[in-house]
């Protein structure tokens, strides 16, 4: 739903006589990490005497996000109805479960023995394809070996595909028929695999731990004049608080206590003017933590009045500072996510390389947010996504940085949410596969759910 407007999408069974409702009706929802979703339930009761009913009063509301749904232990929330000044409205449990057609895959692996020569001067350098039969008799393509060169006794790689790719999703109706001349090739392993999802770890409680980065580089402008990209303006968010607005208020939903740690660097801090580039923004180094975004957002104003901006722009201090937490809790019980934001220049991009490949085999992902009007042609090497970062001859184990320059996300007409929106929808759409990636290589499984809530066992009856 939007922040503005709500539209009903449905209304659950009417339960007669009862204070404690257990409502049965579901309702289908896409989910999509990187947006927030907003949901707002409305209770009525009615009160009948025979039927239809005589009139309908409103008994509380709710509000909460779809991530703040799932990211609940469980996949379970409880929030309060509120609504009604000086009455208890109870409380509302909103459960959400994903639902999938078919989440089994198949490893398999073939081989051949004495194919049929069909080159004239070598070999046979023989592959395999694999065809679905479609219903309108076509065939579709759903996978394809690798070629192995020069040899008439190949053994291919075993390859893993969805169930769903070969046969909607009934590996019972697998089967392979064998074309004339193809009587030498043999199946060597079959194993049915169920693939788990990023929702499934989050699920059996994983927390997704949120930190900040805010460059305080003296190339920012001064932020007491409208021209510096720290500026507070009363009547809008600079660029760094849409950035870091955005992102936060997506992923506070998967951490529990909400606390997060916030840091800057490239100022001079009072009282002595030494130059950091780790220093807490609310000015505590031994917590650094701040409470929800909004608590963030203050620490990070508060800065702005109490540090001189100055440089150069190091990145490697605050990645490293994040990575001596995630490489601390490597069983998948935590994911850690860093949000860089900053207006220039790599001033240690070699430092900032090395950080990033030992980051990459830890529970954790970076984002870069760029802003203002630099470029930012060296964010792209770090990005990762043509060419894998590499340090001294050592590259990273998976691609866990994503840089976007804000300006690509502003709003033309001045819409500043919908600027916040695209920017955290394309900056978070990475983290669930790059999660995955981490949990999957070091054979992390999710842990088991909470057992599924039951209604209490007497329910209170009142009489209408």
């Amino acid at each position: 739903m939007g922040n503005k407007e709500w539209r009903e999408y449905g209304r659950t069974e009417v339960i007669d006589n009862t204070l404690n409702p257990d409502f049965v009706r579901k309702f289908m929802l896409d989910y999509f990490f990187e947006e927030r979703q907003n949901l707002r339930f409305d209770l009525f009761i009615l009160f009948c005497v025979g039927s239809p009913p005589i009139s309908q009063d409103f008994l509380g509301q709710a509000c909460c996000t779809l991530g703040e749904v799932v990211g609940s232990v469980g996949s379970r929330l409880e929030k309060p109805l509120g609504g009604i000044q000086g009455k208890k409205c109870g409380t509302i449990i909103v459960k959400a479960e994903e639902l999938n057609n078919c989440r089994e895959s198949v490893m398999m692996q073939f081989c051949g023995n004495k194919l049929d020569k069909k080159d004239f001067f070598g070999k046979s350098d023989p592959f395999l394809v694999f065809y679905r039969s479609n219903e309108d008799g076509t065939f579709t393509i759903c996978h394809k070996t690798e070629v192995v060169k020069n040899t008439l006794n190949p053994v291919w790689q075993a390859f893993k595909i969805p169930v769903r790719a070969l046969c909607n999703g009934d590996y019972d109706s697998i089967s392979f028929v064998l074309l004339p001349n193809a009587s030498q090739v043999t199946l060597l392993s079959f194993l049915v695999d169920i693939e788990v999802t990023f929702l499934d770890y989050i699920k059996g409680g994983t927390q997704i731990n949120f930190t900040v980065a805010i460059d305080f580089t003296a190339s920012n402008g001064n932020p007491a004049q409208p021209t510096s990209l720290h500026y507070m303006s009363p009547y809008q968010l600079n660029a760094y608080a849409m950035a870091l607005k955005a992102v936060g208020e997506i992923i506070q939903d998967y951490d529990s206590d909400k606390m997060f740690p916030a840091l800057g660097f490239g100022a001079k801090l009072p009282p002595d003017g030494r130059v950091s580039h780790e220093f807490a923004l609310n000015g505590n180094p031994q917590n650094p933590y701040c409470t929800g975004i909004d608590g963030v957002m203050e620490a990070y104003y508060q800065s702005l009045k109490s540090v001189q901006l100055y440089g150069p722009t190091n990145f490697s201090p605050v990645i490293n500072h994040v990575a001596r937490y995630a490489a601390s809790v490597k069983d998948g019980s935590q994911y850690f996510v860093l949000l860089i934001i900053t207006d220039g220049v790599i001033s240690d991009m070699a430092q900032t390389k090395e950080s990033i490949v030992n980051a990459a085999s830890l529970p954790m992902s970076i984002i870069i947010v760029g802003v203002g009007p630099a470029e930012f042609d060296a964010m792209v090497e770090l990005d990762g996504d043509e060419v894998r970062i590499s340090s001294r001859g050592r590259f990273a184990e998976r691609d866990i940085v994503q840089f976007v320059p804000f300006r690509d996300y502003i709003d033309r007409t001045g819409n500043h949410i919908l600027s916040m929106a695209r920017l955290a929808k394309d900056v978070l759409a990475e983290i669930p596969d790059q999660f995955l990636s981490y949990m999957r290589t070091r054979g992390i499984k999710p842990s088991p759910a909470p057992p599924p809530y039951s209604p209490p066992s007497q329910p209170i009856q009142t009489q209408i």
